[in-house]
């Protein structure tokens, strides 16, 4: 009876190989002076002062905010049109967004790569996703594991998770339990559907629909694959220049990402007990791949100001004197954003106030 290699059972380590030769440029594009070089290794090392800047930054009580995520069944649609250099974007916005709500500076990125077999391009191509978002984020991509899994994942098929550290003054983390009644929310615009509700929208489109990734959307000037894997948008510069606009306690009073359960229940979470959020729809328009989506008429309006962060993928909560110190440097950052709605006395909730 003939031996079994690993090849035998579909990992080439030879392929392994090659598709890691190309990930280490990805990776020291996206460095700072804080990462400390090692000659091989089983580990990143990250120094919390960062002696480089200038002036040097360094921290009295420093806090690390972690946080992880995935970028869901976006990435079927990824493997179904065949592109998969920005679905790592999705993914660093999904971890960075949230680790930022605390208002932390992002530090270092891990990530994690699950594939049906060793395919070197497409392992790069993700992995390029990953290094462009981590330097919009301004963050270092420190490190990651690749995993080979024939048999637990069917051919094409391949999936990713995120792992964001930052770093704030326990003294300027913003949890939410400064909001009052009076604040005003400030939406900042997403980018279409980021990484929410793609089991849903794959249902819709591919099976309810029966369109094809390749097919021309007319009224957005795109293929259906094009619009769907539209990355999810990085907040990062734009807040932080907020946030760090004063070196006294930071003019926002609560921050939430918008992603599944839309602006209702990621609102919620971050309200105090005594405090409502009413939000006007008429603030903002939707981009227009909503209006698309939902005109193939699978699913109603209610379900996706359910599902979906229907155009806003940020929200900030101010105080009114604040707000328009805020809007002018997001105005100044390039980010689309409007006041959207206030804060009032009442039992802890959200509701549309249109």
């Amino acid at each position: 009876m003939a031996q079994l290699t690993y090849q035998d059972a579909g990992v080439d380590l030879g392929l392994y190989a090659e598709a890691m030769d190309k990930l280490p440029a990805l990776m020291r594009r996206t460095h700072t002076g804080r990462v400390i070089d090692l000659v091989g290794g089983f580990a990143g090392l990250f120094r919390l002062n960062d002696p480089t800047a200038t002036p040097p930054r360094r921290y009295k009580d420093p806090v690390l905010v972690s946080g992880t995520d995935g970028a869901g069944t976006k990435v079927k649609v990824a493997g179904q049109v065949g592109k998969f250099s920005t679905i790592g974007i999705d993914l660093v916005a999904m971890c960075v967004n949230d680790v930022l709500c605390l208002g932390a500076e992002p530090l270092f990125f891990l990530d994690y790569i699950a594939m049906d077999r060793d395919d070197p391009q497409r392992l790069a191509d993700l992995v390029r996703g990953v290094s462009d978002g981590c330097v919009e984020s301004r963050m270092s991509l420190l490190g990651g594991e690749t995993a080979i899994m024939p048999g637990v994942y069917g051919p094409g098929d391949f999936d990713m998770a995120g792992f964001c550290v930052g770093i704030i003054e326990r003294s300027r983390i913003i949890d939410g339990t400064a909001i009052r009644p009076g604040d005003k929310i400030i939406g900042l615009a997403s980018s279409g559907f980021h990484a929410n509700g793609y089991s849903l929208i794959r249902k819709a489109v591919f099976e309810r629909a029966g369109l094809q990734a390749d097919q021309l959307v007319e009224p957005l000037g795109r293929t259906v694959g094009e619009a769907l894997l539209e990355p999810t948008r990085i907040y990062v510069r734009p807040v932080l220049d907020v946030l760090n606009a004063s070196s006294r306690k930071p003019p926002v009073h609560g921050m939430a990402h918008i992603t599944g359960g839309g602006l209702v229940d990621n609102i919620e979470r971050i309200l105090p007990e005594d405090c409502r959020a009413l939000i006007d729809r008429k603030k903002w328009q939707p981009p227009a791949v909503y209006g698309w989506f939902e005109s193939l008429g699978a699913v109603n309006a209610a379900e996706m100001w359910k599902t979906f962060n229907m155009g806003i993928g940020f929200a900030l909560i101010v105080a009114p004197r604040q707000a328009s110190a805020v809007t002018a440097s997001l105005t100044a950052n390039g980010i689309e954003h409007a006041v959207i709605g206030r804060i009032e006395q009442g039992t802890r909730g959200v509701e549309f106030a249109d």
